[in-house]
């Protein structure tokens, strides 16, 4: 297939470059970012021409920006969760009333989402959840009761979409319910910082104490599916985006091979020149996916071969640079306490990647299970 962009892609190309190396470099605050995006009609350009975003986008013209913001160099978003994964599971599962409430302040950078799946006994297996929503005698009000795990931005986000088990003795994926809760509950909502290896706190705990919730998507007790169709946008135009970072730091790591004398040894050089060809054989794969050419084990593939090759490209960073990958800084007066330098925090950080967002145990199953037809993994009861 024909992997070249058009001559309108293009254009739409070079307008996104412009706007974002006029914006970005002075950008600070990821909040204010947010709205700055907004206000100019860069998010929500993925939804559709249904009146709740902004401008709207092709599919290719929608990887151009993805492409274009990963090399700008731009802030991390904080608006990611609402605009990628809880808008288009509105747009196909959420009442009118729901889009038009939620819709447009994701679009305006103006509600930041985070999302409440994993639990302490419930990561990868999504259906064992324990958390539990009893619904009040007013027949609208859920409150929610338990803990949810490696929760992103929880400690920045207004929402969290809950996935609560509504219907006691349920197992497994029947009796969920998918609830918008809201995070602004003083003595029902309590985020927790986890530290992580790197030393950073990316994800959070959120303990959930009678929690309210009125806001149920796709009708109570079809969590479950509404879920899974979340997924199912979780991995699609940002991954392209998430192989341009790849490949700077791919560049980063040759780097610092030919500045140690590493890339001399010809085993080394064979596993640079694997992971460019690996690196490339994601992109075009990313590509005949986003097509309609893939098949439903798609994100699956997907999700394992970014997240080994990714690990593999952390262990090459610290292998080029020899003895020096394990000290600190020279200058302990200048980074003191210790900080990591970025191969040391790629190396750290990539041990978790075949575990997040659906381990590798986790993929192979849902490949056998639902694309090859293989006997279902045995479940023990929730």
């Amino acid at each position: 297939m024909d992997f070249e962009f058009a001559r309108e892609d293009e254009d739409f190309r070079g307008e996104a470059r412009d706007w974002l190396a006029a914006h970005a470099e002075g950008a600070s605050d990821r909040r204010s970012w947010e709205r700055t995006l907004g206000a100019a009609g860069w998010i929500g350009i993925g939804w559709g021409a249904g009146g709740y975003g902004n401008r709207t986008a092709t599919l290719t013209q929608q990887v151009v920006w993805a492409e274009e913001y990963a090399r700008s160099g731009a802030l991390p978003r904080s608006g990611h969760i609402g605009e990628n994964l809880l808008a288009p599971t509105l747009l196909a599962h959420g009442t009118e009333e729901q889009k038009s409430r939620f819709l447009p302040p994701i679009a305006a950078g103006e509600e930041l989402w985070c999302q409440g799946y994993s639990e302490p006994g419930a990561g990868s297996d999504l259906a064992g959840v324990r958390t539990a929503a009893v619904r009040e005698a007013d027949g609208r009000t859920y409150r929610v009761t338990g803990q949810k795990i490696w929760t992103s931005l929880a400690h920045e986000a207004d929402w969290c979409f809950v996935l609560a088990r509504t219907e006691p003795g349920s197992q497994r994926h029947h009796g969920l319910t998918f609830l918008l809760v809201p995070m602004d509950q003083p003595g029902r909502i309590e985020v927790r910082p986890i530290r992580q290896l790197t030393g950073t706190s990316d994800f959070n705990e959120v303990f959930f104490d009678g929690a309210r919730a009125e806001q149920v998507v796709g009708g109570a007790g079809n969590g479950w599916r509404v879920a899974m169709s979340l997924l199912g946008f979780e991995r699609g135009v940002s991954t392209l985006a998430q192989q341009i970072g790849f490949a700077e730091e791919l560049g980063s790591v040759v780097r610092a091979a030919v500045e140690s004398g590493a890339a001399a040894d010809p085993v080394v050089r064979e596993r640079l020149v694997r992971q460019w060809a690996e690196l490339r054989t994601m992109r075009w794969n990313a590509l005949r996916t986003l097509g309609g050419s893939g098949d439903a084990g798609a994100p699956s593939v997907a999700k394992l071969l970014w997240a080994g090759w990714h690990q593999r490209l952390g262990e090459l960073a610290v292998l080029v640079r020899g003895a020096a990958a394990s000290t600190g800084p020279a200058d302990w007066s200048v980074a003191s306490p210790y900080e990591l330098d970025a191969a040391q925090h790629l190396f750290l950080f990539s041990r978790a990647d075949t575990i997040y967002g659906g381990s590798d145990q986790i993929q192979r199953t849902i490949i056998a299970e639902r694309v090859l037809g293989l006997p279902r993994e045995p479940k023990g009861a929730a």
